[in-house]
């Protein structure tokens, strides 16, 4: 039996997940093709429409229908309602796909503090500089409500890892003082909304960061699959605490056609790990074992430890070459 054999929705991650810059990462399309399970794109990156997502998507040969993604932006805006009214002013710190989302749900969409805005959107977008912030900045010291999409702090991209919303989310934090409520991951409820939208009793959380879409399916208590082609690596993974530790571990999207107790954390490839004081032994390991067996084994017994181990100590030729391989 296959991993993706359990569920009968996959709640899927985009940057770092799927793709990277838009350019899909390896084996991803082919295993979610594959899988033969509807897919749903739960995106913090506020930057693109749900529609424009779904033309992405499809360029990568993923057959996907707008109503299939839900971005950060929705989210936002969803939270907004609660303290808004129809013709209020917002001043949308975003893409222009965000403003036209804010536009579309009866709001004034304005650029400047001056305009007494009652809330402050906070999007990722790539243009966003200095005066934008300003004026977002000078928005909420007069008394604007802030909310931000996401508050990753990076993004994956196909050069590395660049800025994300919560670096320009924290200038103006820092400018002002205040912390934005934040709509999307590692919030429950964008998963929540996923699931019920497809109907979803089993569904699958997929993602590549640890604090977002993690622990944002923790927190909805779905089971979710962390994937090693994106933001969160094995050092990571060590020091994760419990409302962010995924359910299975894969170097990819190929895990969905794994048997789920490879998945786990537990002894494989022949290794052994105990604790030695504040470190973990890593020892033995079969010829050809892999780094991520090597990972697994050692994961078990590091989250059984009341802090991250310090090091982790290979003891053995295969332990050497696989935890090589980590960093």
């Amino acid at each position: 039996m296959a991993l993706k054999d359990n569920y009968d929705a996959l709640l899927l991650d985009l940057d770092g997940t799927v793709w990277n810059g838009g350019v899909a990462i390896p084996n991803a399309v082919e295993a979610i093709t594959a899988s033969g399970i509807p897919a749903m794109y739960v995106t913090n990156n506020a930057s693109r429409s749900a529609a424009d997502v779904a033309a992405m998507l499809g360029k990568i040969g993923l057959d996907t229908k707008t109503e299939d993604v839900i971005t950060s932006a929705q989210a936002a805006l969803s939270m907004a309602e609660a303290h808004l009214a129809p013709g209020d002013p917002v001043l949308v710190v975003g893409a222009p796909s965000f403003k036209q989302l804010v536009d579309e749900a009866g709001y004034v969409v304005v650029d400047s503090a001056d305009a007494n805005p009652k809330a402050v959107l906070h999007g990722h977008n790539p243009g966003t500089g200095w005066v934008q912030l300003s004026e977002a900045a000078l928005a909420i010291q007069r008394g604007a409500i802030y909310l931000a999409s996401n508050l990753d702090t990076s993004l994956p991209m196909e050069r590395g890892l660049m800025i994300g919303n919560g670096s320009m989310v924290a200038a103006v934090t820092s400018a002002t003082g205040v912390t934005p409520e934040s709509a999307g991951k590692p919030g429950p409820a964008m998963f929540i909304q996923a699931a019920e939208r497809m109907n979803a009793k089993r569904p699958l959380a997929v993602g590549d960061r640890l604090d977002t879409d993690i622990a944002g399916g923790v927190a909805a208590g779905i089971p979710s699959l962390h994937v090693l082609t994106g933001v969160s690596g094995p050092l990571a993974l060590m020091e994760a605490p419990k409302e962010q530790r995924p359910t299975f571990i894969a170097e990819d999207m190929r895990g969905l056609n794994e048997n789920p107790e490879v998945l786990l954390p537990g002894p494989q490839g022949g290794f052994a790990a105990r604790i030695d004081g504040n470190d973990i032994i890593l020892s033995y390991g079969k010829d050809g074992a892999t780094p991520i067996q090597a990972l697994r084994t050692v994961l078990e017994v590091a989250w059984h430890m009341e802090t991250p181990p310090e090091f982790v100590r290979p003891n053995s030729e295969a332990a050497e070459a696989a935890t090589a391989q980590w960093w």
